[in-house]
């Protein structure tokens, strides 16, 4: 079987960049990485030359509920196929499989397909399903955005367990509200099992925000979007997402749910090591204008706007390819700093960095080749092209 090598592109590796460099990929994984143009008689090799490409890691999405008519808690084999083969268009390798609050059959469901999924029915070329993001029901009722607010519920150990277990422990992360009743407890057991816990959909304090931090909480879920702002006087959530150092922050950088200011600004605070873009997207993501359904509420995307019919924010159309696009654009992000919001950060939280989330000898060959603009040209999922735009082998 020949090798794949990607030729005359700047490659951005966990040890700084390669302005004219070469990738070879065999058997799924990274064989080596050179300077120069390195091919050998018989490879299939991409060639940047005169082009101007850059190869990164390939993008990693903690947070995604659906794309392409397509949704997590549609609970069949075929919802997740459709979304692991929609996402390397946009330079997506790996997610997690995100959930929503609904009833606990329907949780149910859905955890145990994924669960199933992950260890029978994955393939290749397309992006790998790492794990489980559970968001929700343990949230609070007064910021459920688009969270349907009959199916909320206080933290619960046993409920999670019973989850965890149906989903061949596949749960990586779970959304709470640290405020809610129980929460503290919860999040210092659920933390000892190796689970993320992340704080969101929140009426937190920033005292019990760094209460929770205490008890292991490490993450913070779509920044600003259903939480509790800053105030001088109180600056809650959005105040312990800048001031503790322990907790990774997502952000939708769709410029929709978050001011391009409000961007720049939790950039400066918290630079690229604690700063995760995820889209949240939800199944309307690369279809037209219309209603669609999101657990049971109609939604209708229109402007690039998901919403519901009273205006709520009903998850986003985002594609990780336009938030990393707008992160270098708006707020000066360089590439290296861009691997670590898109890859190397959710790679390292997941426990997965010894083969995601950096262009390392040996490590998975998920890979993106961007055009000079932020296109992705070309993504490879564990050593297969499972994505052609201008940048076909040959």
């Amino acid at each position: 079987m020949s090798d794949l090598v990607i030729a005359n592109v700047t490659v951005v590796t966990e040890n700084g960049t390669i302005p004219s460099g070469s990738v070879t990929v065999s058997d799924g994984r990274i064989k080596e990485i050179h300077e120069g143009f390195v091919v050998k008689d018989g490879d299939s090799v991409i060639d940047g030359t005169g082009r101007n490409l850059t190869l990164l890691p390939g993008f990693i999405d903690v947070h995604i509920h659906g794309a392409n008519g397509h949704d997590v808690m549609d609970a069949t084999m075929e919802a997740l196929q459709g979304v692991a083969a929609q996402l390397p268009k946009e330079g997506t390798t790996s997610f997690l499989a995100t959930t929503m609050t609904q009833s606990r059959e329907r949780i149910s469901k859905a955890v145990i397909n994924a669960g199933t999924y992950i260890e029978k029915q994955q393939r290749d070329g397309q992006a790998e399903v790492l794990g489980i993001h559970l968001e929700g029901p343990f949230i609070s009722p007064s910021k459920a955005g688009a969270q349907p607010v009959e199916h909320i519920t206080e933290p619960s150990l046993d409920l999670f367990e019973q989850w965890q277990n149906e989903s061949q422990q596949q749960i990586k992360l779970v959304t709470l509200a640290p405020e809610l009743e129980g929460a503290l407890p919860f999040i210092e057991e659920v933390r000892k099992k190796g689970v993320i816990c992340s704080l969101g959909h929140s009426e937190a304090t920033l005292a019990e925000a760094n209460d929770a931090v205490e008890k292991g909480a490490s993450h913070v879920t779509h920044l600003y979007n259903q939480m509790s702002g800053l105030h001088h006087r109180e600056p809650g959530l959005v105040g312990a997402a800048f001031t503790n150092p322990e907790l990774l922050v997502e952000m939708i950088v769709d410029h929709i749910h978050i001011h391009p200011e409000a961007v720049r600004l939790a950039y400066q605070i918290l630079g690229s090591d604690r700063t995760i873009l995820i889209t949240d997207a939800m199944r309307a993501k690369c279809l037209p204008a219309g209603t669609y359904d999101l657990a049971g509420q109609d939604v209708t995307v229109n402007h690039g706007e998901a919403r519901l019919s009273d205006g709520t924010l009903a998850g986003s159309i985002l594609t990780l390819e336009e938030a990393a696009r707008k992160m270098r654009t708006f707020a000066g992000v360089d590439l290296n700093e861009l691997v670590k919001m898109t890859s190397a950060n959710a790679a390292h939280e997941l426990g997965v960095y010894d083969r995601k989330g950096s262009i390392t000898k040996g490590k998975d060959a998920d890979l993106v080749l961007l055009d000079e603009e932020g296109c992705v040209m070309t993504t490879i999922c564990r050593g297969v092209i499972s994505y052609n735009g201008k940048g076909e082998a040959s």
